[in-house]
């Protein structure tokens, strides 16, 4: 017998095997978007929802929960749950300031184009829970100021969690705390300057918030390609550039992996010229069809410094990462870190060092990877279906993916097409100064496999391939 509900005539035959709450969240989102369930509406009892449709009651109340926290559902004790708020339509944006931000999208438009984790799936409970013991505990000394570099707590279970996770071996007093990557590169990009360092190569195509930060600490940077290999080593060498930024695990953003003939040439190049390889390691836990390479760092310290952050791990709100610079690079390193703002709040540093210590990122992890393997698969999938004949590039990893687009059509034009059917991605050439083929980077990572085969449907037909 195949089960269903009266309720919204949801029948749950086809859901993904994986994919329960995504599936549910997105028709719950779907018919408050349209109307279908005006705000005041009441949700039936998680209970006999569950039933109804033959899943889990955990399925439901976490589906409840997700949109709770999306201030679409509101919950009283005593009159069950109701639709609270419609999602509203992102307005035009603002004129250009000269300044990089990211583009923030909102409501009934599908964002594929930023490039996040599955936020709703944030431990909120894990996290105040870390706080709680974090401020019962909090002694004169944690409620101070933390050294510029992180609080030693966090530090020594980073030191612990890079070696396990990503083979980097950095003592707890190598580890700077920053907010993000975005602070690792624009302390970087300082001292080197004082160093007489001006100039820094970096992948082309590469991640244009990298190269804003960069652009805006430095007289000038200087574009490499990327080819399936990752970055070009040779073309490397001919830019007379002794820093470069590269994204060896993962690149942003054609998804290769930078080969190990690449890897070797790169450090190899680095001794030869005395120069920096800054090793951006931003989404590296999230592989699907094998474990990941081991960081670049591991070769030669003493020529990589290693950053990554929590942005695609828990969330960007945290602003929290770190930096393991060379030796040679630490106390420059560690004094601009004062000099920006005495460094990283210490409560949220003491919370993020509990969950840690408890297995509560490891665990979050391994959930996520499973979660996002599933909307890979669907996006995947659904490119093959709406965009025929174009190739997804890169390897099973990650929170994008690159879908190449026939030679004569412009990647702007269909990212333009493809807003105006309700879809946000962006073009390839978004990311590129010198000219190549078009394409489009789709970030999956946020929207469920039901919500994603409906954007790259709409895409397709706006695009008309």
């Amino acid at each position: 017998m195949v089960r269903g509900s009266d309720f919204l005539q949801l029948d749950p035959s086809d859901i993904p095997r994986g994919g329960r709450t995504e599936w549910l969240v997105d028709a719950l989102r779907s018919a408050i978007a349209g109307d279908v369930l005006p705000v005041g509406t009441r949700l039936p009892p998680t209970r006999a929802f569950a039933a109804e449709l033959g899943l889990a009651r955990g399925t439901v109340v976490e589906a409840y929960q997700r949109l709770t926290e999306q201030g679409l559902l509101s919950a009283a004790r005593g009159a069950g749950t109701v639709v609270a708020a419609r999602p509203v339509r992102s307005p035009a944006p603002a004129p250009a300031s000269g300044v990089w931000e990211p583009t923030v999208f909102d409501g009934d438009v599908i964002d594929l184009a930023t490039g996040i984790p599955d936020l709703a799936a944030f431990p909120r409970a894990a996290w105040l829970r870390a706080e709680r013991e974090v401020l019962s505990g909090a002694d004169t000394r944690s409620l101070g100021y933390a050294p510029p570099q992180g609080t030693p707590e966090l530090r020594a279970e980073l030191s612990a969690w890079l070696a396990r996770s990503r083979g980097v071996r950095a003592a707890p007093e190598r580890i700077v705390i920053t907010a993000g990557v975005t602070g690792a590169l624009s302390i970087l990009a300082r001292v080197l300057r004082n160093r007489g360092r001006t100039t820094i190569a970096r992948e082309d195509p590469g991640a244009d918030g990298n190269r804003a930060i960069l652009d805006h600490w430095t007289r000038s940077t200087v574009p490499v390609r990327v080819d399936a290999d990752g970055i070009d080593t040779a073309a490397l060498a001919a830019t007379g550039a002794r820093v470069v930024l590269v994204t060896p695990a993962h690149q942003f953003p054609t998804g290769v992996v930078l080969s190990p003939e690449r890897r070797r040439a790169l450090v190899d190049w680095a001794r030869e010229r005395d120069g920096l390889v800054i090793e951006d390691d931003y989404d590296a836990e999230y592989r699907y069809d094998r474990s990941p390479v081991s960081a670049l760092h591991g070769l030669d310290p003493s020529r990589v410094a290693y950053t990554s952050s929590l942005s695609k791990t828990l969330a960007p709100a945290l602003r929290s990462g770190w930096l393991v610079p060379p030796a040679h690079l630490l106390e420059e390193v560690v004094e601009a870190r004062w000099a920006v703002d005495l460094g990283s709040p210490s409560l949220p540093q003491l919370a993020l060092a509990a969950l840690l210590r408890d297995g509560t990122i490891a665990r979050h992890l391994r959930t996520m990877r499973s979660r996002h393997r599933v909307r890979r698969d669907a996006a995947v999938a659904a490119v093959r279906e709406h965009l025929p004949g174009c190739p997804v590039l890169g390897v099973a990893a990650g929170l994008h993916l690159l879908v190449l687009l026939p030679p004569d059509l412009d990647d702007r034009e269909a990212a333009a097409r493809a807003e105006r059917v309700g879809v946000a991605v962006q073009p390839l050439s978004r990311h590129r100064t010198v000219p190549g083929p078009p394409g489009l980077v789709i970030a999956y990572a946020g929207q469920g496999p039901a919500r994603l085969r409906e954007a790259i449907a709409r895409m397709g037909a706006a695009i008309r391939l």
